[in-house]
């Protein structure tokens, strides 16, 4: 601290003024599904070139922001309504671990558009760095982009330098390709702890895993729509988060598994409705 102090008083004798960096914030992460001990140590504010220079397109949502939201994401990963008056029988779809093959995803974004359904798209910052122009499509195409790190690695099994480095990874590359910031993150396999929950709080995302798995990537799943159609469909509740996948037997399996939804009276949220969930422990 003493070099900084000196240097303040220097720059004090010159009569120039400096700022200092703000704190990270307090909150406590919510608990997932898979939550393992908590890691207590302190995470350092998540800073990047490309969020700096994206701040005024990509700034967290604002309490002003939220409240034109129709939605937020409860503890257990189901989206709810803000209002109990909300219509409650509603399902969220999300798509993990691309952008794959340009096939896949126009598929998948047609058969959303003929169901008249958007999804959230979390995507891996190596993929996108591979495929910007399949990033573009999904953008312009009305999506929603969330953050799943850089390579997909396990978040509980490395230090905090390197999961503020998968997490900002990921975002500065999303950014650098659609000048804008994801507003959600998932992490691979549904695996975080404390640590992991504060920085993407502060990095203005919701932290979000699923409450109904399509199981799509289970091999035994492969190359069998009719499997995953019945995996969701057996969890089906009102405010299912589906967790799905960019492969090939999910695509074939999505316009009946739409269908099959929405003849059980559900509706699919926008996720553009759906408000930010601050870092809280309680």
């Amino acid at each position: 601290m003493k070099p900084a102090i000196i240097t303040l008083a220097m720059l004090m004798i010159l009569g120039t003024a400096c700022s200092g960096n703000t704190s990270p914030s307090s909150g406590a992460p919510t608990a997932s599904p898979t939550m393992p001990a908590t890691d207590s140590s302190t995470p350092s504010k998540v800073t990047s070139t490309a969020s700096t220079n994206a701040a005024s397109e990509s700034t967290p949502a604002t309490s002003k922001e939220n409240s034109s939201k129709l939605y937020r994401i409860n503890k257990n990963y189901d989206v709810v309504p803000i209002e109990t008056s909300g219509n409650k029988k509603v399902v969220l779809l999300t798509f993990d671990d691309g952008p794959k093959k340009m096939e896949w995803i126009k598929n998948l974004i047609d058969t959303l558009d003929k169901h008249h359904a958007k999804a959230i798209f979390f995507e891996l910052g190596i993929s996108v760095k591979a495929h910007p122009d399949l990033l573009k499509y999904t953008v312009d195409h009305g999506e929603t982009i969330g953050n799943h790190t850089w390579d997909h690695n396990d978040l509980k099994k490395i230090n905090t330098t390197q999961v503020d480095d998968e997490i900002n990874k990921g975002q500065d590359i999303i950014i650098q390709t659609i000048g804008s910031k994801p507003a959600f993150f998932r992490p691979p396999n549904g695996d975080a702890n404390e640590y992991v929950h504060t920085v993407v709080s502060q990095a203005g995302m919701t932290f979000m895993n699923w409450s109904d798995g399509s199981l799509d990537w289970d091999p035994k799943n492969i190359g069998n729509p009719d499997a995953i159609i019945d995996n969701v469909m057996k969890q089906l509740h009102p405010g299912s988060n589906i967790l799905m996948h960019e492969l090939p037997t999910t695509v074939q399996a999505l316009d009946k598994l739409l269908s099959q939804i929405e003849d059980k009276g559900y509706s699919f949220v926008d996720p553009a409705t759906i408000q930010f969930e601050p870092y809280n422990p309680k």
